[in-house]
């Protein structure tokens, strides 16, 4: 199957903020350049109408140009190994791939094998959840990872010491690739596929953990909360800054309540707790 690849340049400050909204409606790799990024979808899966309004949307602000082709199937793999590099988050823990070396002076390492699933921990919104996990107790705690991606949240709820850890993803691909990341690291659970409606997980969960998307977030709100005791913990990313007090207002009516927020790049990432 050949592929659209979009090669963009635009300001810095936008290119996560592009690369999440491309992500959004269906493009499913990303390489980032010197001067922005290029992005890559299956040609039976271009949505040319969403693509073409994130571009009008972004165009001045960004400072957008592109210039647009058609490649054949790329091995992922290799170019992820040209353009990959490891992360730190604090000193909590070193995200690598498996053909990085390990670096010492980490509480945890892990390592992910991305190939076109989000989730590697470079962007601002998984960074700040992963941040966030290393701040809560996980011992002896069910966890839910709603829209789990490469699985590198319910990765992190493994080695801090959940009893069990349960995660799914609507893309059958994020599924693959996460069980291959959850066999790396130990984790024994297997990622299912669907969305919450479909899978539907039995509750309770202390911590449930979603990075996904504000419309997406706004939907499931009630969900979450329904699988949630008392003093559980909801911690949300996926949107930007200036969306938390929709969030917020959202989960209210739910016994939820803000116990903490954290900014990074105009990405917001909240903790939640239920009454």
């Amino acid at each position: 199957m050949d592929y659209v690849q979009v090669s963009i340049t635009c300001l810095e400050d936008y290119r996560e903020i592009l690369i999440a909204e491309l992500a959004a409606v269906g493009f499913d790799s990303f390489l980032e350049t010197e001067t922005g990024f290029e992005a890559y979808v299956p040609q039976d899966l271009f949505a040319r109408d969403s693509f073409d309004e994130v571009i009008a949307t972004y165009r001045e602000p960004a400072a957008l140009t592109l210039v647009e082709g058609i490649m054949p199937k790329v091995n992922w793999n290799e170019e992820w190994e040209k353009n990959y590099d490891p992360i730190a988050v604090d000193d909590l823990v070193y995200v690598r791939a498996s053909f990085h070396e390990s670096q010492a002076g980490y509480r945890h390492e892990i390592v992910i094998n991305p190939k076109m699933s989000f989730g590697t921990g470079h962007h601002a919104t998984t960074f700040q959840l992963l941040s966030m996990q290393g701040k809560i107790d996980h011992q002896g705690k069910r966890v839910l990872d709603v829209g789990s991606g490469t699985g590198i949240l319910a990765i992190m709820a493994h080695l801090l010491g959940a009893a069990q850890v349960e995660a799914f993803d609507i893309d059958s691909w994020c599924v693959d690739n996460g069980n291959e990341n959850f066999e790396l690291n130990g984790v024994k659970t297997r990622m299912g596929l669907g969305t919450i409606r479909e899978v539907k997980p039995q509750g309770p969960y202390e911590l449930i953990l979603a990075n996904i998307n504000k419309n997406v977030l706004l939907d499931e709100m009630e969900i979450y909360a329904s699988l949630l005791p008392t003093q559980g913990l909801l911690l949300l990313s996926g949107f930007y800054k200036e969306d938390i007090a929709d969030l917020v207002a959202a989960a209210a009516p739910h016994g939820l309540g803000l116990t903490s927020q954290t900014t990074k790049d105009n990405w917001a990432a909240l903790c939640l707790q239920k009454k």
